[in-house]
């Protein structure tokens, strides 16, 4: 079958006799002991899919995963089985176009409904709670930070999971306890911000300024909690090019930023349908992926 594409973006896949799962970025496949996870070329914001994509955006997005994944080594497991589409069996290994650069055969796990974010600077819904109570998601701040303040340490802020076309909601670390257990937030909590501290560091000498980041975690078959979806992308992170960084403002930014604030520019309601994002959105949007791909791998990317 062909692949719907929209000015050169791949916006769905579809296989013969399968049925993907499909969420805002990503069709997923069921292969009974494992999952097939294919990036398009979707974009959201607010929590919404926009009704054109970003060229080459979901092989970014995975390549970027890839690097981190194998970046981070030993220090965390991962759900990552092969990215050689070779390796997926029919009927996806006989249409790569598909899938090349942009998907990953991963084990399956019961993802926890948990969102688990890292914030080391004061942005986004955290720089709004802070100007109202000076608390961010249960942490007690100090008086006189500035927007994109960077924190004194970074903290754990999750989020529930929500319903595609709602809006995910920041919850208290006790709240996230209650959800998926004691044990299991505590492991995550301490994981994901062992994750962002080392990543943080890494960025930094590349020039970026890793401002926050969301981590997704499942339980497989042994009990065992791995890391799994993306891992430190543009579209789980905020990063922001460190030579630009004023507190103060909003900063300029690698990720989808650069299209929540065309939405706020034209007064967007946040509620499906999205709308047709114009081509210099579009453009702008992918250079600043592209840069942050290629800043942080150290490579360069081929489409």
């Amino acid at each position: 079958m062909e692949t719907k594409i929209n000015n050169q973006a791949v916006l769905k896949t579809e296989f013969a006799g399968q049925t993907p799962k499909r969420g805002k970025v990503r069709d997923i496949y069921d292969l009974g002991d494992k999952l097939l996870i294919v990036a398009t070329d979707r974009i959201s914001a607010f929590d919404v899919i926009m009704a054109n994509g970003i060229t080459d955006k979901g092989k970014l997005l995975t390549q970027l995963s890839l690097f981190w994944f194998d970046w981070l080594g030993d220090s965390v497991q991962n759900h990552l089985i092969s990215a050689e589409v070779k390796d997926f069996g029919a009927p996806f290994s006989e249409q790569p176009e598909q899938l090349e650069q942009r998907s990953m055969l991963v084990k399956k796990a019961d993802v926890l409904p948990v969102e688990c974010v890292v914030r080391g600077y004061l942005a986004g819904s955290g720089w709004k709670e802070y100007q109202e109570s000076k608390t961010v998601c249960g942490h007690n701040l100090s008086e006189g930070y500035q927007q994109c303040d960077k924190l004194s340490e970074p903290i754990f802020t999750p989020a529930t999971k929500a319903e595609q076309g709602e809006h995910d909601e920041n919850i208290s670390f006790s709240r996230a306890a209650d959800i998926i257990g004691k044990e299991a937030a505590n492991y995550v909590r301490d994981k994901s911000i062992e994750i962002y501290l080392k990543a943080a560091d890494y960025a930094g000498k590349r020039d970026i300024i890793l401002a926050d980041t969301k981590f997704e975690w499942g339980k497989i078959d042994n009990g065992e909690i791995i890391l799994v979806d993306e891992v430190l992308t543009p579209d789980s992170s905020r990063f922001w090019p460190a030579d630009k960084y004023e507190p103060g403002r909003d900063q300029e930014s690698y990720d989808k930023q650069f299209v929540r604030n065309y939405l706020e520019s034209i007064k967007f309601n946040k509620r499906p349908p999205g709308p047709v994002l114009p081509p210099e959105v579009i453009a702008g949007t992918r250079q600043r992926y592209l840069e942050a791909f290629e800043k942080l791998s150290g490579r360069k990317f081929v489409a």
